[in-house]
């Protein structure tokens, strides 16, 4: 490392470091495979929390604090994570909780098997931006397709089988799997409560999660405020 020691106009001494010159920085496809590699590392650690036989992952933080879950938020939220696309996972895993709700592992996953596939696309020569194009049109088709094979389920407040089906499933890789039907018909419940039907929207904010210590899962209940 060099230096160069010198004065500004007013005469107060300063150094100027040179320590550029002995770094190297990774440009063009180098970079970018760099990324990807970042990107399928986080994507990797997730992967095995996927689905209803997903593991749990403990987290420990600087402070000594434990943290014991398969979701994916939580996971992505807990992690520090340096590198720059791979902070991008974790707020695509935080848009995903924000909008959907549910499907913050998937699609992470999704996201780095997308990468891996690229990266192959990458060693046969083909341009980052061609690979993008591909990828938008890609999706484009498969959005097509899901609207061609959707279909539309009736529900009302007074027929909730398939409002309490949907819940389940969605519960069935989280910890409260033990009490599937229990916590299943509470989030039924408690949404349509607040649900604004008319609007087609739920204001989540009305819904709080209080936490009492002592019990056990099986005692958990839904009180109307």
């Amino acid at each position: 490392m060099s230096a160069i020691y010198t004065t500004d106009e007013y005469g107060r001494p300063f150094i100027i470091v040179r320590e550029q010159d002995k770094k190297s920085r990774k440009s063009g496809i180098e970079a970018t495979k760099s990324h990807i590699m970042a990107a399928k590392t986080v994507a990797n650690i997730v992967r095995t929390s996927l689905g209803p036989r997903g593991l749990d992952k403990i987290l420990i933080s600087p402070d000594g604090d434990i943290t014991i879950s398969n979701d994916g938020a939580t996971i992505m939220s807990q992690m520090a994570i340096e590198n720059q696309i791979g902070k991008l996972l974790v707020e695509l895993s935080k848009s995903q909780d924000d909008e959907i709700g549910d499907g913050t592992t998937g699609i992470v996953v999704l996201a780095g098997a997308l990468l891996e596939q690229a990266e192959e696309l990458l060693d046969r020569g083909i341009h980052p931006i061609r690979i993008s194009d591909g990828f938008e049109r890609a999706c484009k088709i498969a959005v097509a397709h899901l609207d061609k094979v959707s279909d539309v389920i009736p529900w009302s407040k007074d027929d909730t089988t398939d409002l309490f089906k949907c819940a389940k499933t969605s519960l069935g890789s989280k910890i409260v799997n033990k009490c599937h039907d229990q916590f299943a018909q509470i989030a039924v419940d408690a949404i349509l409560a607040v649900a604004d039907l008319e609007r087609k929207d739920v204001d989540f904010e009305l819904i709080k999660v209080e936490g009492k210590v002592g019990g056990e899962l099986a005692d958990t209940a839904l009180v109307h405020g």
